[in-house]
């Protein structure tokens, strides 16, 4: 749409200085001391939306971070999209690694620098000024509601209650979001579906203290020795997960879906190098990229015990202790998979040892289906601003809190990201294009446009 592309031209000063005034708030939720930050970031949001044209909008408090919640109503008969946000970020540490302050967002070869440049105060913006320029200039087609959250890099410990208290203010027929990756603005793709995310922490106790390892050792259990031992008998050498009923509920995508996925560009030789690696250990019978997106896995994140510090401390240890997660497919449910890794790892477990286990969070998978109104508006937005029709990926990562929207308010999802895998989210010196800044602030009204046609149409 001309128009709007005409008003961001005109706007375009106006909106880069309302963002950096979001960004300078050190909005980071790992701190409790942080709360005052957070209101402020909040009122920030509300304070826009009712700026932007909203009915109404309001800071709703939580037993957490604020959540703002904004709406505007032009026809109850038409479409309801709800746009979910977060404008709480991770902390800024090491700060040492910063090329320019991470709190001052500075504009260097054509990117914002800072912390929540991308993740998520950018790609939230976009739909806020998306939001300020249909109202404007009259193009609006449906229906919007805003729910903001505080606390997604904590967790989002808050935001399924707030659903809940709420379902029937919330009532909507999409939730749009943009928290998430396209390949490259020459390869445009959405984000059909996000892993699932199971994650437990062992403990194997052996003797009742830390023993001389030359008085005990090659007679007393080694709790290090064990949980290591227990720990590569999870995997076999096909790289599948050796958890008994792992797999019973793992769904497979049609062939005509993993076809659509494989044109994604990829070059393993470069994907090695980047993370400086000689070779990959992809499950047996999937590529790298489903083995990262289309399949469950479990890998440790964390293992300790003994002693650790400088110099040596011969030891045979009391306690070792391990943090595995594991990601999972639809239709995995993750306290089930957590029930039956904790079963399995005490089952292996040698006599002379004790092992607990504890499951610690997780949540369901996600997907979209390809061919729905919802996903189709996507795709045609993408089309239309980037010249090609985008690819679906399945991310292999997780957003546990989009599978717990579909089960508490009945709706699906469409991930409309435009971050880049290299702007360094969660890492010192992130960064966002602004290219893709404005890209998504034209692709978002499109979006609005073919969604409410294709509803309109009864597609």
């Amino acid at each position: 749409m001309e128009v709007i592309k005409s008003y961001i031209e005109t706007n375009r000063e106006r909106f880069l200085e309302e963002l950096f005034g979001l960004i300078r708030i050190p909005s980071i939720s790992a701190s409790e001391a942080n709360k005052p930050e957070m209101v402020k970031a909040a009122v920030y949001i509300r304070d826009l939306l009712i700026g932007n044209g909203a009915d109404r909008a309001e800071v709703y408090s939580t037993p957490g971070n604020p959540i703002v919640y904004g709406e505007k109503t032009i026809d109850p008969s038409l479409p309801t999209i709800l746009v979910y946000g977060h404008y709480d970020v991770m902390p800024a540490e090491p700060i040492d690694k910063w090329l320019s302050a991470p709190f001052e967002p500075e504009i260097r070869d054509g990117k914002i620098w800072a912390r929540g440049a991308d993740d998520d105060k950018g790609q939230l913006f976009m739909h806020l000024k998306a939001f300020e320029m249909m109202n404007a200039t009259g193009t609006l087609p449906c229906n919007v509601k805003f729910m903001i959250e505080g606390e997604e890099e904590a967790g989002s410990e808050s935001i399924a209650g707030f659903c809940s208290e709420y379902k029937e203010m919330l009532r909507s027929d999409v939730i749009l979001v943009s928290d998430t990756t396209i390949i490259s603005p020459d390869t445009p793709s959405v984000t059909s579906g996000l892993r699932g995310l199971s994650y437990i922490q062992i403990e194997v106790t052996g003797p009742n203290r830390d023993l001389h390892s030359g008085l005990y050792g090659g007679a007393v259990m080694n709790p290090c020795n064990v949980i290591c031992d227990m720990i590569s008998q999870l995997k076999d050498s096909d790289g599948r997960v050796t958890i008994p009923g792992f797999y019973d509920d793992v769904s497979v995508p049609t062939d005509t879906e993993r076809a659509k996925m494989a044109e994604r560009p990829f070059d393993p030789a470069k994907y090695m190098e980047a993370i400086g690696v000689e070779a990959l250990a992809s499950e047996k019978g999937f590529t790298t990229l489903e083995s990262t997106g289309i399949r469950p896995t479990m890998d440790v994140n964390g293992i300790w015990g003994g002693y650790v510090g400088e110099g040596a401390k011969t030891i045979l240890p009391s306690r070792a202790y391990a943090k595995i997660s594991m990601r999972l497919v639809p239709f995995q449910k993750a306290e089930e998979i957590a029930e039956m890794a904790i079963e399995h790892i005490k089952a292996i477990a040698p006599a002379g040892v004790k092992v607990s286990a504890e499951y610690l969070h997780g949540g369901e998978a996600y997907v979209s289906p390809l061919d729905t109104p919802e996903y189709l508006a996507a795709e045609r937005a993408y089309e239309e601003i980037f010249g090609k029709k985008p690819i679906p990926v399945r991310s292999g990562g997780s957003i546990p809190i989009i599978s717990t929207f579909e089960k508490i308010l009945g709706v699906k999802s469409i991930l409309m990201g435009f971050g880049l895998e290299d702007d360094a989210i969660h890492s010192p010196n992130e960064n966002y294009p602004l290219e893709n800044l404005f890209a998504g602030m034209r692709a978002i009204p499109l979006y609005y446009k073919y969604y409410a046609e294709m509803k309109k149409a009864g597609k």
